[in-house]
């Protein structure tokens, strides 16, 4: 599992290294042809992976309440952050991965709720949520670095 851990590590960083000196109208910018923007895919990240890993297995999510219900799968941006509350997204984005690999190593995650995802992939435990997660985040790494061209 370390490998995995690593690698949600390693895709984060390369989100924030992507997104390093852009202004919030950059970030909140949504081009045409696009359904969001590079903040939403940055928030959506955070949230989905709280969603997965530990709502699926019956644990409270790290990330508010709020946040979680503006950036999940299905949404679209409706606001723009500040930039005390941007940064709080992106040190949620660069802390929790770490978090996670604590909890799971303290053995929290004690059972996990099977969830088919909208890609057809049948989640039926933490390992494979978290496996599953690693590939969300490499789509949504690729969307952040095509809407870095345009904006």
């Amino acid at each position: 599992m370390n490998k995995q851990f690593e690698v949600l590590k390693k895709s984060r960083e390369l989100v924030l290294k992507k997104i390093e000196g852009l202004s919030s109208e950059q970030l909140h910018k949504i081009p045409e042809g696009f359904k969001n923007n590079i903040a939403w895919n940055v928030a959506h990240l955070v949230v989905t992976q709280q969603l997965l890993h530990y709502k699926l297995s019956g644990l409270n999510c790290l990330a508010s309440d709020e946040l979680i219900e503006k950036y999940r799968k299905g949404t679209f941006p409706t606001k723009v952050f500040t930039e005390e509350e941007f940064d709080e997204v992106k040190d949620l984005l660069i802390g929790l991965p770490d978090t996670l690999k604590e909890d799971f190593e303290a053995g929290i995650f004690t059972s996990y709720t099977t969830y088919e995802t909208s890609t057809g992939f049948v989640l039926d435990s933490i390992e494979s949520a978290i496996a599953f997660n690693n590939l969300h985040e490499g789509i949504h790494l690729g969307n952040i670095m095509a809407l870095t061209k345009l904006v």
